[in-house]
């Protein structure tokens, strides 16, 4: 599961078709679909390890190094 989202991460990051913004939106959709996974995994009483949380670091270290920051939250954002 990990393995696959790294290589996904890799891929992206490989693909000199992308321009940079294009490669940060499909990169915050991976990670927004692990984070779903990680809270239905979560759920189950029988899941200790749900296994995203390197699946999650893996989209981070890449947003990480096209210089992609989080933006800030404020109350307008809760």
């Amino acid at each position: 599961m990990t393995r696959l989202n790294e290589m996904k991460v890799q891929h992206i990051l490989d693909d000199k078709s992308l321009a940079t913004d294009e490669k940060i939106e499909a990169l915050l959709e991976i990670e927004s679909e692990a984070r779903a996974l990680q809270r239905a995994a979560s759920e189950s009483p029988m899941v200790d390890d749900d296994g995203w949380d390197g699946a999650l670091r893996d989209v981070r270290k890449a947003l990480d190094k096209l210089g992609w920051e989080e933006p800030a939250k404020g109350a307008n954002s809760l």
